[in-house]
């Protein structure tokens, strides 16, 4: 005859063995993301040097701060969800460089949904709607350009860049822009909007006077504020120009023809909020 204390587990003096709590191992899946700076980051921080980042896989906790209207006001949701996703929390979402911010989010969003992001867009010709189906497994990364003869570009050893204008012929010494200076600009332009300040709105001004280090070795806020404020077009074209071939980037774009007008352009996903929650 089996014994049933055996078989339940009971000891032979009465007393009962101890439940085993065996619990469950809750672990984030988490993976690698190339860098397109390729850690081109200043010595002493956490991804100088590195080609990769390790994120975590979206979770639910993701998707409340993305979807949480008081983070969508104050437009900090994206840099919330990236400090989130990032592994190594000595990396500060701020302190990266906007492609390598724009690798993580795409990365973060294909694990969480999949590879196709369906969306409707806006035809830049006609303005009707399109559907369009982006495939985020195969983004391409655009590398940083260190020289180029004929805008008089080159990379110095302190990582920043310098040009001669065309138009003044001042030397011009511009750095990459990271999460915090795009977040302090999206804060300058909410809180104008907020207290209805009128005005144009400077997207372009602001962002030179925060790439802009020195103008002809001068570094003092003042002399470049005063340098953006008079800044002649064709200068501020070739600036722009410039910072376009050094900045390193991840781009996922379409061929699109409207149906409507026969509008042909290469469309780039946009990488904002609604990027998480596309008009399928």
């Amino acid at each position: 005859m089996r014994n049933n204390q055996d078989r339940f587990g009971a000891k032979q003096d009465g007393s009962e063995t101890p439940a085993v709590n065996k619990g469950l191992d809750f672990v984030k899946p988490s993976e690698f993301v190339t860098l397109p700076s390729k850690g081109a980051y200043p010595v002493g921080h956490p991804l100088h040097n590195k080609e990769a980042i390790e994120i975590f896989y979206m979770t639910a906790k993701d998707e409340d701060i993305l979807s949480s209207e008081a983070l969508l006001k104050k437009g900090l949701a994206i840099e919330r969800f990236i400090e989130n996703v990032i592994v190594d929390k000595s990396i500060k979402a701020g302190s990266l460089y906007t492609g390598d911010r724009n690798a993580i989010i795409i990365a973060a969003r294909s694990s969480g949904y999949g590879n196709a992001y369906e969306t409707t867009v806006k035809c830049p010709q006609c303005s009707a709607n399109s559907h369009q189906i982006f495939d985020l497994d195969n983004p391409k990364i655009k590398e940083t350009i260190e020289a180029d003869e004929e805008l008089s570009l080159v990379k110095q050893d302190d990582g920043t860049f310098a040009t001669v204008m065309p138009r003044t012929n001042y030397t011009v010494c511009f750095r990459l822009l990271n999460g915090k200076d795009e977040l302090d600009m999206v804060t300058e332009k909410l809180k104008k909007k907020k207290t209805k300040i009128a005005g144009l709105d400077k997207n372009v001004t602001s962002q030179f006077k925060k790439m802009i280090v020195s103008v002809e070795g001068h570094s003092d806020a003042q002399v470049i504020n005063r340098f953006v404020d008079v800044m002649t077009t064709r200068d501020s074209v070739h600036l722009k120009k410039c910072y376009g071939l050094v900045v390193p980037n991840v781009e996922i774009k379409n061929d699109f023809e409207c149906e409507s007008c026969g509008h042909q352009q290469e469309l780039e996903v946009p990488l904002n909020a609604d990027f998480f929650w596309p008009d399928a």
